[in-house]
């Protein structure tokens, strides 16, 4: 079992940077594949960016070159580094762990971008 802790969210201006972090605590978190999700005011819960344990990538194509998913195993700490906010990036962001097939997520963060 893991407990995972955002951070780093906040207000970002269209065009700007914000990086997200999500600390995790209680097990191995190498043996975790780990995600960035979000979810604006009335949509669905959608999948940001993902990494896995190796260190492969994958990013939702309205992400694409503008965010970076990274991991630092030593420090049990997975980043989200946003650039060139776009208004639709506002939503609450949710770290995700993924272990076997059991998931485990952050409280979440939220992510306002404006001008």
């Amino acid at each position: 079992q893991v407990q995972l802790e955002e951070s780093g969210g906040g207000l970002g201006q269209p065009g700007g940077s914000l990086r997200l972090s999500c600390s995790a605590a209680g097990s191995i978190f190498s043996m975790y594949n780990m995600g960035w999700y979000r979810q604006a005011p009335g949509k669905q819960r959608e999948l940001v960016a993902s990494i896995t344990r190796s260190g492969s990538t994958n990013y939702a194509d309205s992400v694409q070159g503008r965010f970076t998913i990274s991991r630092d195993n030593a420090k049990k700490t997975v980043y989200l580094q946003m650039s060139s906010l776009k208004f639709e990036d506002t939503a609450v962001y949710y770290c995700n762990g993924n272990r076997g097939g059991v998931l485990y997520w952050g409280q979440g963060t939220q992510v306002t971008v404006s001008s």
